[in-house]
């Protein structure tokens, strides 16, 4: 019996040797299996398994992002060789979203796994630092391929080669390289095509598509093998990646139909609740908030993780739709506040009941939640900022910027979310420039108001300033006292009792062993600064600055914008003392007035161009009309107006348009106000074809009113058509030649702003710099003596307007000038005219021919 078992095991040494140096298609099927998965490919598995584990242990959701990912790398043990496929499977299942780093292609259709340092996208610069996890197990797949692969007939026998490969592509997918997963599954679908678990490889191609962004074959592939009858394990795999890449395409509606797939498919429960959620966000985000509510519901029901669960909490209560049983739901998240360990998210909480609130239309009681959020301990960051958020932007709502900016300054400094602060950020910027014009015009129409008032106003004005002020004053020094009386933060109390006793952090002393004057040593000065500040806050520079208010207050800082001292002056109880301060000199009134106008014209621009405010930008822009700036700023503040509204609010947008035509007919702003710019253009037809011929044969016969109205009929008729720009540049030459250079100047730069990149916006600008030139002609007689020039009126050039950053000219002239003025103002007696015109006039007719 010995002699058998000896005999045996001599006999499988021999083949096992005797296969290692036998190719592929030469090796035996005996044993490769068994051999296959306890030697190699059992470390290949195990380093994977360790990758899941790994990444699970570290992952955190994101929930202030658009979406979560579902899946979250959990470990899936891996059963016998007979369950290895649902293995494999579920453990896919804990696959989470990969980088899409750039990877390149092997040389061979067998995936080289043989890469040095360079190739190794984790450490590019080719410094050895280690194999990764993730690299261990794709070298152990390729070398289980390398060893264990027997092929016949371009067929593997060996199944656990599959198991390899699978093992292969995905090692590579974390690695983000894609596309070399993508070779390893052509291997698949070429030698293993016939393999009953062939739908697995499938479903990792559509991965691999989707991580380099070709969502057409992605959804190709994922949309055939639904229509094929797959294992139900495999589905529910083929349901999430399906919905995340239908997410990735921007295909909102149809990524939430098949999360509804998903969640139906899937059982396990952290996988229920996360599908739940990413299907409430896209719910959310399509504008569907009672059908995002009921999803997020299903996700708080099967969340078995404590964050999750309150984030789901809140999560429904952002999407309360403010018509359901508000105070129900209100008593219903106060109570669980205060439920063992939820009590540690309580600030979370009052947050949620702040966002309802602010739905019932409560907005009272949501500051009120907004606020008792930030007095309870910090358990997120992020959602303490989006409380000073919310605080803010209800200072926004009531025009009160300096509030406003202060708390979107509290957020930034809070939030954790980077996009968030991000945008936060700009509106922050956004706020204090608005801000310095919103209080600089306050300040000036107070004073310019005072200026206008007469002695005995101003002193009763000033009356019941002083009384208020008065009532103020003793109300903080009431305070005051009741602060000394009751021993406040700091009442001398350096006992050893008390938390100033044996601070290391003294002002003397901050660990500096050289001694000499404290303040000149910038390092201690620093340092002394820093322990003020942690233990007394910023203080406001007064007297008795122990007892007084911890920081400048939002009402200290207005006053500073108004212009309003902080210093207590004696004479403040003194009518006279202010009265004294108002300016008298007509310069500096006219000044004010200026300055004040021009900071409105700039925040009616900046609430349209920050917080797209159209009627609120509108209203402040017509209050700016109202109180008749000069011209520049008037021209500039209609213009704006008519431009935000004249497309979606033409009501709006008339008036300005009628002052613009009446008052400034022979403005650009006016030219624009008549043809505003045409956004789109379809192909000519013929009979604008025909028109526009026509049109240019009068204008060739010198006949250029009769010109400028087959222009102006076919303009109205076919308004998009592609020949329009042409036929404006025409109608310019027309009015040069009817009523004069500035005429002409006017339409040539109206057309070179609405038709900047076609070849006609292109001729106009060469136009404008030929007619705006300095050149001149003298007039000689027929002995060559310079003759005598007569006066002429003057063509006075478009002064480019910087304010608003519209480019639009504007041309000072009598709004009342008749166009036999125009004409009259190039005489054509003069001899030396004469001759500019005929000049001019060969000029300008090369130009046309050169324009058509």
């Amino acid at each position: 019996m010995k002699k058998n078992i000896l005999f045996l095991l001599v006999i499988c040494l021999v083949a096992s040797c005797a296969t290692k140096t036998k190719k592929p298609e030469q090796r035996s099927k005996l044993l490769k299996g068994f051999s296959t998965y306890y030697n190699t490919l059992f470390n290949a598995k195990d380093a994977l398994n360790s990758e899941f584990t790994a990444r699970d242990k570290g992952h955190k959701d994101n929930f202030y992002a658009p979406y979560i990912p579902i899946l979250t790398y959990e470990e899936q043990p891996l059963g016998s060789d007979l369950g290895q496929t649902e293995a494999f499977a579920e453990n896919s299942m804990k696959m989470a979203e990969v980088a899409n780093q750039p990877a390149g292609r092997g040389n061979s259709g067998i995936p080289n796994m043989q890469g040095g340092p360079g190739n190794n996208p984790e450490n590019p610069n080719g410094q050895s630092k280690g194999a990764t996890t993730l690299e261990i197990a794709e070298a152990k797949a390729l070398k289980a391929i390398n060893k264990y692969s027997v092929t016949r007939n371009g067929e593997e026998k060996n199944k656990q080669i599959f198991d390899a490969y699978m093992i292969l592509v995905q090692s590579r997918i974390y690695r983000g390289k894609p596309l070399e997963a993508l070779d390893a599954l052509n291997y698949v679908f070429t030698h293993m095509k016939d393999d009953k678990r062939i739908a697995l490889a499938r479903i990792y191609q559509g991965l691999a598509y989707d991580k380099v962004k070709d969502y057409h074959r992605a959804h190709e592939t994922f949309a055939k093998l639904k229509g094929e009858k797959i294992d139900k394990t495999y589905a529910k795999l083929l349901s999430i990646y399906y919905a995340e890449s239908l997410l990735d395409a921007g295909k909102k509606e149809d990524a939430a139909k098949e999360l509804d797939i998903a969640y139906d498919l899937n059982s396990n429960r952290k996988l229920k609740s996360r599908i739940a959620y990413l299907r409430g966000q896209v719910l959310e985000n399509l504008g569907q908030n009672d059908k995002a509510r009921e999803s997020y519901t299903a996700a708080y029901k099967y969340s078995n993780d404590f964050e999750f669960e309150v984030k789901s909490q809140i999560a429904i209560a952002k999407t309360f739709n403010g018509k359901g049983d508000y105070n129900g739901a209100k008593n219903y998240l106060e109570g669980i506040s205060k439920k063992g360990t939820y009590g540690s998210r309580k600030n979370e909480f009052y947050y949620a009941l702040g966002l309802m609130a602010n739905k019932a239309g409560k907005k009272d009681e949501a500051q009120q939640f907004f606020r008792k959020s930030l007095f309870e301990k910090v358990s997120d960051p992020q959602i303490r900022g989006l409380a000073y958020y919310e605080i803010g932007k209800s200072y926004l709502e009531r025009n009160d910027y300096i509030g406003a900016g202060s708390y979107y300054d509290s957020a930034l400094a809070v939030m954790t979310y980077e996009p968030s602060k991000i945008l936060l950020k700009d509106q922050s910027a956004y706020i204090k420039k608005i801000s310095k014009n919103y209080y600089l015009i306050k300040k000036n129409d107070s004073i310019l108001s005072l200026a206008k008032m007469d002695t005995n106003q101003r002193t009763e004005f000033f009356s019941k300033y002083i009384a208020k002020l008065k009532a103020k004053e003793e109300k903080e020094e009431q305070e005051r006292r009741r602060a000394e009386r009751s021993k406040g933060f700091d009442t001398g109390d350096y006992s050893a009792n008390s938390i100033f006793a044996n601070n290391s952090n003294s002002f003397e002393d901050f660990g500096v062993t050289t001694k000499g004057f404290y303040f000149s040593n910038t390092g201690t000065v620093s340092k002394g600064t820093s322990s003020f500040k942690q233990i007394w806050g910023d203080r406001a520079l007064a007297d008795n600055w122990r007892y007084s208010k911890k920081m400048a207050t939002i009402e200290d800082m207005k006053n500073e914008a108004l212009g309003v001292t902080s210093a207590p002056n004696p004479r403040r109880f003194e009518p006279t003392y202010y009265i004294e301060q108002i300016p008298t000199d007509q310069g500096k009134l006219s000044q004010l007035k200026k300055d004040r106008d021009t900071a409105s014209l700039g925040l009616g621009i900046m609430y349209q161009n920050y917080f797209t405010n159209t009627p609120l930008a509108t209203k402040t822009l017509y209050d700016l009309i109202d109180v008749k700036p000069e011209e520049k700023v008037m021209l500039q503040a209609l213009y704006e107006i008519f431009a935000m509204n004249y497309e979606k609010n033409p009501q709006a947008s008339e008036r300005a348009k009628q002052i613009l035509l009446t008052d400034y007919p022979y403005t650009s702003y006016a030219e624009f106000a008549r043809n505003p710019k045409n956004k789109s253009f379809v192909k000519s037809t013929e009979e604008v074809e025909n028109e526009y011929k026509r049109a240019y044969a009068l204008f060739e016969s010198e006949k250029f009113m009769e010109s400028k109205n087959v222009i102006d009929q076919t303009i109205q008729k076919f308004p998009k058509d592609a020949l329009v720009p042409k036929l404006y540049l025409l109608n310019a030459f027309n009015s040069g030649k009817s009523s004069g250079k500035e005429v002409m100047i006017l339409q040539l730069e109206q057309i070179a702003l609405n038709y900047s990149k076609t070849p006609e916006g292109v001729k106009a600008k060469e136009m404008l710099n030929y007619l705006k030139s300095d050149l001149s002609f003298q007039a000689t007689d027929n002995k060559g003596n310079v003759v005598p020039q007569q006066p002429s009126a003057p063509a006075q050039p478009a002064n480019s307007q910087d304010e608003g950053n519209i480019g639009i000219g504007s041309m000072k002239r009598n709004a009342a000038t008749p166009n036999k003025q125009l004409e009259t103002a190039i005489p054509e007696q003069n001899t030396q005219q004469q001759q500019q015109k005929m000049k001019k006039n060969a000029v300008d007719k090369k130009s046309v021919q050169n324009a058509q």
